[in-house]
């Protein structure tokens, strides 16, 4: 580009004119050399992407009616009470709230950054008693015997650094960026806690059914050591066949006491969750178990706006990315202008008045000329800081494909289970209703029966774990999503 035809040749031209070119020629040069800035343009880290998961081919594409996308990722388990507890956790939970402070602070330093880029204003009033002693050479004292003197001084400054290097204005983008990061670092503990309550609460009405069936079986293998009994007494079995009955319904007893700490542990992980003593929240057991929902799937690249953490990374690295123009701008002088002026006296009387006024006005212009390298390491550590905030980025993008990827598989391999595990449940209950009606009839004894019991009941506590499995996979794998979180909606920039 030619020198001649840039503006702030213009500009230097109109210094070379009359007084009112001069004022604006230094405005425009001012102007111009604040909009300096030092720190490389900022790019995206390249990532490799690829065009789809790998474990994709099934699953529906997101879209934007689904409510992940609207936001209120849990409510595609169609669960109301579900949905309350995940509205309280949104608005009690004390992790939240700890992050909720941080980004004020985030915000808070936002406003004072930008504040330095604009004059400021201070008035100074004081009142000073003073004295010297009878040898001082000093005229205004010789008059006074006693050597005392009180002055009034009032005094109005402005002050302001222009920022010719975009010192400033790199300063205020980079406190802008950490603040969106941490918005997204907010974000993500907000999805960490729902993923984490919903988990629970999915588990928790899981117990509920394997807590239904146990006592059903219970109930049932007390008729059965009954009707051994009886037969004991008359003659007809053993005593071993009581002893298996027994054992049996001890046994499965046992099981069913034990559900109750697990459940009462996923009771008072929820209302931890949801900002609760424990001794204040119960959850009433339902017959109900939320579905197995349809979950859209959305492709890897948009995965790099739909997680927050990622987003919180990226936004770490334009940070960085800022800072190397701040630490640069160090190498050029620093210029203010100062503005004083007031009124100082010894008599508070006539303080203020036109005679003892006094103002000064004038630039300053600093540089540092030798620091042994300072400037130099400064500029070091803060590329370095950048490197390391790439190579954080493109982790955190891997290690989210690498999750998706995960809990894709699973849930497939979950699926593919469910189907042989239900045609195992299915044959051992038909298996059983057989021997039932083989030991009734006289065919066969109790430990067949026993055998056949306890297999069913194993098919039974296996095909609803494995359906608590699902359901805690499908909700891992909505947070590996990002939830309903979007970076290019939620990351606007930072108001004041």
């Amino acid at each position: 580009m030619n020198f001649a035809q840039t503006p702030l040749h213009r500009a230097l031209q109109l210094l070379t004119r009359g007084r009112g070119s001069r004022l604006l020629g230094a405005g425009l040069c001012v102007a111009l050399l604040s909009a300096c800035t030092l720190s490389p343009d900022y790019h995206r880290p390249e990532v490799s992407t690829p065009v789809q998961f790998k474990q994709a081919e099934g699953w529906t594409q997101a879209k934007p009616s689904d409510a992940i996308a609207r936001g209120a990722w849990w409510e595609i388990y169609g669960d109301r009470q579900l949905d309350t507890l995940v509205e309280t956790l949104n608005s009690s939970n004390q992790t939240v709230a700890q992050y909720e402070a941080q980004y004020r602070q985030a915000q808070a330093l936002v406003r004072s950054s930008r504040a330095s880029l604009f004059p400021s204003l201070n008035l100074t009033t004081s009142k000073n008693r003073s004295a010297q002693g009878a040898g001082s050479s000093s005229s205004s004292l010789s008059n006074n015997s006693s050597g005392i003197r009180n002055t009034y001084n009032a005094q109005l400054g402005v002050s302001w650094e222009i920022d010719l290097w975009g010192k400033l204005r790199e300063t205020l983008n980079a406190n802008e960026s950490s603040a969106q990061a941490s918005l997204a670092d907010m974000a993500a503990i907000r999805l960490s806690q729902q993923s984490e309550l919903v988990q629970n609460y999915l588990q928790l009405r899981v117990i509920d059914e394997q807590k239904r069936l146990l006592q059903a079986t219970v109930a049932a293998y007390e008729r059965s050591l009954r009707m051994n009994q009886n037969q004991y007494r008359a003659g007809v079995a053993g005593p071993d066949a009581v002893a298996q009955a027994r054992t049996q319904l001890k046994s499965t007893q046992a099981d069913l006491i034990d559900l109750a700490w697990q459940r009462a542990q996923y009771e008072n992980a929820i209302a931890v969750l949801m900002g609760k003593a424990p001794a204040e929240f119960s959850l009433a057991e339902t017959r109900d178990i939320p579905a197995l929902p349809q979950i859209p799937l959305s492709l890897p690249s948009q995965l790099l706006e739909r997680r927050p953490d990622i987003a919180s990374a990226e936004r770490k690295v334009m940070a960085a990315n800022s800072n190397i123009g701040v630490s640069r701008a160090a190498y050029f002088p620093d210029l203010s202008l100062s503005m004083n002026g007031g009124y100082s006296s010894s008599s508070f009387s006539n303080w203020i008045e036109l005679p003892n006024r006094y103002w000064s006005v004038g630039p300053q212009l600093a540089l540092t000329l030798f620091d042994a390298g300072k400037r130099s390491a400064e500029v070091d550590r803060t590329v370095a800081v950048y490197d390391q905030t790439v190579a954080q980025y493109r982790q955190t993008v891997l290690d989210g494909f690498k999750e998706v990827e995960n809990y894709l598989v699973q849930l497939k391999v979950y699926a593919d289970e469910a189907v042989v595990r239900q045609e195992a449940l299915d044959s051992a209950r038909e298996s059983l209703r057989l021997t039932e009606n083989q030991y009734r009839a006289g065919l066969i004894g109790y430990l067949d029966v026993v055998n056949v019991q306890t297999t069913a009941l194993s098919n039974e506590r296996s095909a609803l774990n494995l359906l608590q499995g699902r359901l805690v996979a499908s909700v891992q794998l909505i947070a590996a999503l990002g939830g309903g979180w979007d970076a290019e909606q939620a990351l606007s920039p930072v108001e004041d």
